[in-house]
This record gives structure tokens, sequence and C-alpha cells, in this order.
């Protein structure tokens, strides 16, 4: 068993990422149920995308600030789960997450996600400039939270937004189809006089794209 669990943890460290095969390979062709039992021995997560089909050594020195990483586009978090993962970003946000901003940094849709962690009420919502926000449960928490996203609005309603600007972004998005307010920055580069983030989102914000029932532009 030791020795398993020595030449897992190397398979691991040698590769990476790994999926279940390469795993049942290197123990020399166990079953799938042995290879699982085998990796209990091993700190280990499976990837929150791609039906969890990859697996890598859990090492906490590999995540960023929110807790991810990512190999290409296998991406780990250090909750396992897409399910854990969202429920701790929601509840660690300080003016909660859209279900945008939830897709940006976690680069997948959790849509599906959201909604079986509202039916389960392990997060709240509230529809705040046409869009739902998620937040914690607990409701000084989530008072909190409603009040700076509240500010976070104000803030930018007051960031100058010329209706060029406005027409620039629509324009970008007509040719990206689905590009996010970091995309279309970088799209625009080059523009004078420059466009800022906080003017993208501004305009995101304002005519609520890429949020589920806002308009889409095609």
């Amino acid at each position: 068993m030791v020795v398993e669990r020595e030449e897992l943890r190397g398979l691991l460290e040698a590769r990476t990422v790994v999926d279940l095969p390469a795993i049942r390979q290197a123990l020399s062709d166990v079953s799938a149920m042995t290879a699982f039992r085998r990796l209990r021995g091993v700190p280990y997560r499976r990837s929150y995308n791609h039906n969890g089909r990859y697996y890598a050594l859990h090492d906490l020195a590999r995540y960023d600030r929110f807790g991810l990483w990512s190999v290409g586009d296998i991406h780990f978090s250090v909750d396992g789960s897409l399910k854990n993962t969202v429920r701790r970003m929601v509840h660690e946000a300080e003016a909660g997450m859209t279900h945008r901003e939830l897709l940006d940094r976690l680069r997948v849709r959790v849509q599906n996600t959201l909604l079986d962690l509202l039916h389960q009420r392990e997060v709240d919502r509230e529809r705040v400039a046409q869009v739902y926000v998620y937040l914690h449960t607990e409701a000084a928490v989530r008072e909190a939270q409603m009040h700076n996203r509240k500010a976070q609005i104000v803030a930018m309603s007051e960031t100058e937004v010329s209706e060029q600007i406005v027409i620039q972004v629509l324009l970008t998005l007509i040719r990206h189809p689905g590009a996010k307010p970091p995309e279309v920055v970088r799209h625009l580069r080059g523009h004078s006089p420059p466009i800022l983030r906080a003017q993208v989102e501004v305009v995101f914000a304002r005519y609520a794209l890429g949020e589920k029932g806002g308009p889409s532009i095609s």
C-alpha cells in the first residue's frame, strides 16, 4: 500500500494532470474501484470541469488567491467540486456575485449550479439593477453584501461613459460574440482615447449583457 501511494504521488507530481486510465495503468492495470481506493491515500483534487475526468495532486501552493488553479482548459479548486467552489465564492464575496462574475472567474457556466444551491437554500439572491446577485444566506452577511453591491453600482454609474464608448463596446461584441469585459478591453486596445475596463463594465451592467434574460448581441 505504501509503495502504491508513493507511485501515485510520483505519477501526479511527474505528469501534473492525469486521467483514470493513466492511474490504473500506473497501478498495474487495477480496476477502477481499486484505483479509487488507492487514491484515498494521496491528497488530490478532481477537475471541476470535464465532468471531473482529471486528477491532480492537491498542493495549496498551486492555487491563486481565489483558490483556483488551471492547466490549460482543465480547472481545479481547493474545494474540489464546482458546487462547493461556487458556494464558497458567493459566501466570501464582499458584494455577492453575479453569474457573469462567476463565469469570468471560473471559466465555466454555473447557472445550473447556482439554481441548485438556491433551491437547497445554500445561497440567496436579490435582483439589483436588472441583474441577479447571489448572496450569503446569513442575514447579517447578506445585508453587508447588498450594501457593498449598491455602493459599487453607484460608483459605476458615476464613471463617465459616452455614447461613442457604448457603440464601440457593442460593435466589439458583434464581432466577438460572448466576449467578456477583459476581452473587450483587449480588442479595443489602441482606441483613442483609451477605453477603460471600468467603462466597459458599466456598459455590460447598464444593458445586462451576458446575464440570463439580458439582451444578446448577434
